[in-house]
């Protein structure tokens, strides 16, 4: 069960390790492109397609027709990856169960964003875990948990693409050790849990009156996607890429700056944020000495 780029490697390894995947269960085709008039399929839908798996693509996972579908496909464990809450008539059918991978070491950043959180904190490690679904949304019981290092300069986007694969061979290292019986369940510690709650396009305006080394990870834990951004003449600015300077300050925080040339750079409480890729509103993505062949400050 899963839907988008992430969840891909972890289908396709256990097709290539040998698993019969009994089906896939991937969200509904939706319209997109240009005008919207192209029905765009998800890349775990395309994948299986191309394997020739059978595909189930419910609107509602209550539905008493896909539940009957889902039984039919007589699995035996259900594999969750970048997906949706399932109902516990879904995640309790099959006989051994249905686990998820969480893109973070449980109970640390439960909820819908972890790897962008873990950036825009500055972490210096994250990792994977499986767990087994229950009620409580990332609450199971953990079954792995595989580390992986965040480096001082990496996006969000960087970070994601490295834990896709970490995360695929820990699928197959969970599948094989539910197979064999050889795991041990470990609780989850309430007390250590935090969130990672959705991000909005609101939340994501950057604030730079604070450290700038607090701005530089809020700008990288949200690249690419859904990018932080802040004002440039009344048009929305995403700030992709930047790196820092510590230094003497004596601008208001968000102040502009640049040569017109090759460099520009906005004040923070300690230091300037000096960007290398950008995206003004109704503008394509580019890097800062592009953007200044056609923009004076």
């Amino acid at each position: 069960m899963g839907t988008p780029d992430f969840a891909v490697p972890s289908l396709r390894i256990l097709v290539q390790n040998g698993y019969k995947v009994a089906g896939v269960v991937t969200a509904t085709d939706k319209y997109g492109g240009r005008g919207k008039k192209q029905l765009l399929e998800s890349p775990v839908k395309k994948y299986a397609v191309e394997q020739g798996i059978p595909v189930l693509q419910p609107k509602n996972l209550k539905s008493p027709e896909f539940q009957e579908d889902l039984r039919a496909l007589n699995a035996n464990l259900q594999v969750v990856v970048a997906f949706r809450m399932l109902p516990e008539t879904v995640w309790d059918m099959p006989e051994y169960g249905t686990f998820n991978l969480h893109g973070s070491l449980l109970p640390r950043y439960r909820g819908a964003a972890p790897i962008n959180w873990a950036v825009i904190n500055g972490d210096t490690e994250t990792g994977v875990t499986t767990f087994f679904i229950r009620h409580e949304i990332d609450t199971g019981d953990v079954l792995l948990q595989e580390k992986m290092p965040i480096g001082p300069n990496e996006t969000a986007g960087e970070v994601h693409d490295r834990m896709m694969m970490l995360g695929a061979e820990t699928v197959l290292k969970t599948v094989q050790a539910i197979e064999s019986g050889n795991y041990h369940l470990q609780k989850q510690d309430d007390a250590q849990a935090t969130k990672a709650p959705k991000l909005f396009r609101e939340t994501c305006e950057i604030d730079f009156d604070q450290p700038v080394e607090k701005v530089h990870n809020f700008v990288r834990g949200l690249s690419p996607y859904p990018a932080a951004w802040t004002t440039l003449e009344d048009k929305q600015l995403k700030i992709l890429r930047a790196h820092y300077k510590k230094a003497d300050v004596e601008a208001t925080p968000g102040t502009f700056r640049s040569d017109n040339k090759s460099w520009i750079k906005i004040a923070a409480l300690d230091g300037w944020l000096v960007i290398e890729e950008l995206q003004l509103q109704g503008r394509k993505r580019m890097k800062a000495i592009d953007f200044l062949n056609g923009f004076s400050f």
